[in-house]
């Protein structure tokens, strides 16, 4: 992806990305009272996940004859509860989509209403992520909006350290600022970066700058070089292990906020707590973006991320409105909502741009504008029927590698046969 990715003609082919908690769950469909129609929609933690909250209440207001619903969900398990929904008959009238992975097993049962006359009716050019939702020639999800990885990074720890601003960083040049900027021993260590746990931190990143496919099992050789930076940082103590990360549960949003990381390559959705907590006071640090490290220095910089979007359940009874709320969401206005607490949004123009840059603690220098210009945005997974079932096996073949259990090789040769014999049926 070329160019800012809130900016119009930006993007590149590259995008081409127990009910327990539940609120408002019924059997029953959106409903029409006095006049007004109500849809009913699938959140996630929707008090901690503003973004909703603010599409919601811009909709509202434009359109007072709808009103909006939220069928709240815990983020643990909103995918394996969306799934027992669609497969049960539930009415809920839109669906948020989390990810392609998630989307691609809903297209190909065809729990979702097909939204081509949607699609055709918005400005392609100004939403590139919209071609990722073609399923086999069928749009069933409208994208919202737009993620992608960058490097967050700590300028006050910077500059007390005496490393320079990290422009341009290859992953090697990364761990070696990494070293430079721990400090301290025990529970006033200070990492200088913090690598979180996702198996997406080393595969996705890994499968973005090299070309690799995770659902091809013919070789993973290109996830080696990753693994063993990762692996090399945290044997010399510059990122938290992942065993004890992934035991304490550590939050990547925390390490960052209290200082304790100096560096975290994470997605960009990270910009709208931070701007919260900053305008709380629950965080006084300094904060910067970069463009995320690269495994070959060549001048260009590529990422990885994916789209957000809305689909339309198939038993929903109010699609027409439904409708009308997912082009809101995915237009203009639907991008000034969401763009106003940070986050970024599919829909890509000047005037989003100016006014997302000109939020209250957004960083405003040339480097972290620069961080929002990659050459390339790759999927940060295949849309695919299989995908999810392979991303099982890579996630828990992942961890043993991280843990030490396996060595890096074996590891990747378990993908590959594990993939084979239990996806692929080789």
């Amino acid at each position: 992806m070329k160019r800012s990715l809130i900016a119009a003609g930006a993007i590149t082919a590259a995008l081409a990305l127990a009910l327990s908690g539940c609120a408002g769950t019924s059997s029953s469909g959106g409903s029409a009272s006095g006049g007004k129609t109500t849809l009913r929609i699938s959140v996630w933690n929707y008090k901690q996940t503003p973004e909703f909250k603010a599409l919601f209440d811009a909709f509202e207001k434009a359109n007072p004859d709808i009103t909006i619903q939220p069928v709240d969900i815990l983020a643990a398990n909103y995918e394996d509860k969306v799934t027992t929904m669609l497969a049960g008959g539930d009415t809920t009238d839109i669906i948020t989509v989390k990810n392609l992975t998630d989307y691609a097993g809903y297209a190909a049962k065809k729990q979702f209403v097909s939204l081509n006359d949607v699609a055709k009716a918005l400005p392609s050019d100004k939403i590139p992520a919209l071609s990722q939702y073609d399923f086999k020639g069928t749009t069933y999800a409208i994208p919202y909006r737009q993620d992608f990885s960058v490097l967050f990074y700590n300028k006050d720890m910077f500059k007390a350290a005496g490393v320079a601003d990290p422009t341009n960083l290859t992953w090697k040049e990364f761990a070696s600022d990494a070293a430079k900027l721990t400090k301290g021993t025990g529970d006033s260590k200070v990492y200088g970066a913090y690598i979180h746990t996702w198996n997406s931190m080393v595969q996705g990143i890994a499968a973005a700058q090299t070309g690799g496919n995770p659902n091809d099992p013919s070789d993973y050789s290109w996830m080696k070089n990753q693994y063993n930076t990762t692996l090399g940082m945290q044997k010399a103590g510059t990122t938290m292990d992942w065993a004890t990360a992934n035991s304490q549960q550590t939050s990547y949003q925390t390490m960052f906020e209290t200082g304790k990381a100096a560096m975290v390559p994470m997605g960009t959705w990270l910009i709208a707590p931070l701007l919260a907590d900053g305008k709380t006071g629950t965080t006084k640090i300094d904060w910067g973006i970069a463009p995320l490290p690269q495994i070959k220095a060549n001048g260009k910089v590529t990422t990885d991320g994916g789209p957000t979007g809305f689909g339309i359940n198939k038993n929903s009874k109010n699609v027409a409105a439904a409708k009308k709320f997912i082009k809101f969401a995915a237009g203009a206005d639907g991008a000034k909502a969401v763009a106003s607490i940070g986050i970024v949004p599919a829909y890509h123009s000047a005037d989003i741009t100016k006014a997302y840059f000109g939020l209250e603690g957004m960083p405003s220098d040339a480097l972290s504008k620069t961080a929002f210009n990659p050459n390339t945005i790759e999927l940060d997974a295949p849309v695919a029927s299989n995908t999810a079932a392979i991303g099982t096996i890579l996630n828990q073949e992942h961890q043993l590698i991280m843990t030490g259990s396996k060595s890096v090789d074996a590891g990747l040769a378990e993908m590959q046969s594990r993939v084979k014999s239990e996806v692929l049926n080789q």
